[in-house]
């Protein structure tokens, strides 16, 4: 599966890449059919201080793109969520191609 990493406002880290790349490798293992993820990281300045640092990832398939978002004080926290987030559309999906079988 090819991934994708993009930046905006974020200085490049390969801690976050390698985080993300283990995640989505295993996602990509279990669903076979995604792919390629662009993964985007950057912040937005908010009065919150639980947020402002943002995951969104972006999955490749057969049908509609998935998509998935995340908005933490951590990009650590963001990737977590941003990736339970798309596991849980992968499944859908999955449940969903199995039942047209």
């Amino acid at each position: 599966m090819d991934i994708n990493f993009e930046y905006d406002g974020v200085t490049a880290s390969d801690r976050l890449e390698i985080m993300m790349a283990e995640k989505l490798d295993k996602l990509s293992n279990k669903y076979e059919f995604m792919i390629r993820a662009d993964v985007f990281f950057t912040t937005e300045n908010t009065s919150d201080p639980e947020t402002g640092m943002i995951c969104k990832i972006k999955a490749s398939m057969p049908g509609p793109l998935l998509f998935a978002e995340s908005s933490h004080k951590n990009f650590e926290t963001a990737i977590a969520e941003s990736v339970n987030d798309l596991e849980r559309q992968l499944r859908k999906k999955k449940t969903k191609m199995q039942s047209h079988h």
